[in-house]
């Protein structure tokens, strides 16, 4: 089914340039259900005078995003634009369907009472979906204000390579089937090393090695198409909430990713695998043979099927079960936390943040984390570290996702 016109993006007077989904400037902070007031990435360049009206635009829509209905003046005022800059913009985000007029402001100012103008919140919906889960794709319809609207999943059944690649397809067909408000992009959290062209170079659960994803989606659709590495698309959605400019997410479910923010910027890496620690050798003990080939992957011990597998058999052990369970976690909790420590030492990092089932992270597997951490790290200079669950729950990839397309497509988030 091909994307109908009611179902695409906003057509520009100004080209977008494009974007790397984790270089976007602006981040959004989800509380409640949509997302907070955003706060700003530290900007990774100068803009130049070609660019000069895309950025405009862009600082127009997050100022509006941000603040909320606005009169002409008070957003000339906010961005420092000209009055005449300010109305040309607005006239044609106005065209675009973007931006609304609300009517006039009803205060006791003197004069003639200005109109207000906001972005249209309604007048777009996102597609998010997130394929790090072991067992189901799942996705959702999500609003500018990152509102979850609908929802949907499909059973990953084991598919990899091609049957892989189509349950995506079904499963974007489907939530696009869930919405008759304009679809302003996809955004896609995939397991494994993703270029910035969307390209999966390499996600060995997936039986994917160099599939454009993100080329193909968007042909299928007609629509905008934003892929990046789960974990990378996560930790967008974590940042915001977070009171700290470095911060590394670790998102653990059918693999073991990380993401990575230094001084309120996403790093991604020379190679694009930045955070790939799943496939990080813990310790020179062996262990379980990985998806990669390799042997003692820290995916091997933390990644939730391998674990919920180990905690099953525990189950079986009688009266001496919930202490086996716990041991099991514990171990899991001690290879994590060797793999950080040398990574908390050499970035001096104040925020961790883990993602993935509670019930497994939440308890001992976190406590051995911390306490590996401890003693493997110079207190002193990092006695401020802070070690906790992510608040995005399972939502985190979809969310980000969310961020990822409104930065893209708009500039904003």
């Amino acid at each position: 089914m091909t994307a109908t016109d009611a179902q695409r993006g906003p057509v520009t007077t100004e080209p977008t340039p494009p974007t790397s989904p984790v270089a976007s400037e602006l981040l959004a902070a989800p509380v409640a259900g949509t997302f907070s007031r955003s706060r700003a990435l530290r900007p990774t360049g100068k803009v130049l005078p070609e660019h000069a009206r895309t950025h405009n635009r862009a600082l127009v829509l997050q100022t509006l995003y941000s603040a909320g209905p606005q009169s002409r003046a008070d957003v000339a005022r906010e961005t420092g634009l000209t009055r005449v800059t300010i109305s040309d913009l607005v006239a044609a985000l106005i065209a675009e369907g973007l931006v609304i007029e609300l009517g006039q402001r009803e205060d006791a100012r003197p004069g003639k009472p200005a109109t207000l103008i906001d972005v249209d919140r309604g007048a777009f919906h996102i597609i998010g979906v997130d394929l790090s889960e072991h067992e189901v794709f799942r996705g959702a319809v999500v609003g500018l204000d990152g509102q979850i609207i609908e929802r949907d999943e499909i059973a990953r059944d084991a598919a990899t390579g091609e049957a892989a690649v189509l349950l995506v397809d079904r499963l974007v067909e489907r939530l696009l089937a869930r919405t008759s408000t304009p679809v302003l992009g996809i955004g896609i959290g995939s397991p494994g090393v993703v270029d910035p062209l969307g390209v999966v170079r390499s996600a060995p659960n997936l039986g994917w090695s160099d599939v454009a994803l993100q080329e193909r989606l968007a042909e299928r659709f007609a629509l905008p198409v934003h892929v990046a590495n789960d974990a990378n698309v996560g930790v967008l959605a974590e940042h915001g909430s977070s009171h700290h400019d470095d911060l590394l997410l670790i998102k653990i479910g059918h693999g073991v990713g990380a993401g990575l923010i230094i001084g309120g910027r996403p790093v991604v890496g020379g190679g694009f695998a930045a955070g790939e620690i799943g496939h990080v050798v813990v310790g020179t003990d062996g262990g379980p043979r990985c998806a990669c080939g390799k042997a003692g992957c820290l995916e091997t011990w933390l990644a939730v099927p391998r674990l919920t597998a180990r905690l099953a058999a525990a189950g079986a052990q009688g009266e001496a079960a919930a202490s086996a369970r716990d041991d099991i976690l514990r171990e899991a909790g001690r290879r994590l936390g060797i793999v950080l420590a040398p990574v908390v030492g050499a970035l001096n990092l104040s925020e961790v943040v883990l993602s993935g089932p509670a019930e497994l992270l939440d308890g001992p597997l976190h406590e051995a984390t911390v306490d590996t951490l401890r003693k493997r790290t110079m207190a002193e200079f990092n006695r401020d570290l802070r070690l906790r669950m992510s608040e995005q729950a399972e939502d985190i990839v979809l969310r980000g996702a969310a961020v990822m397309v409104l930065s893209g497509q708009l500039g904003v988030s």
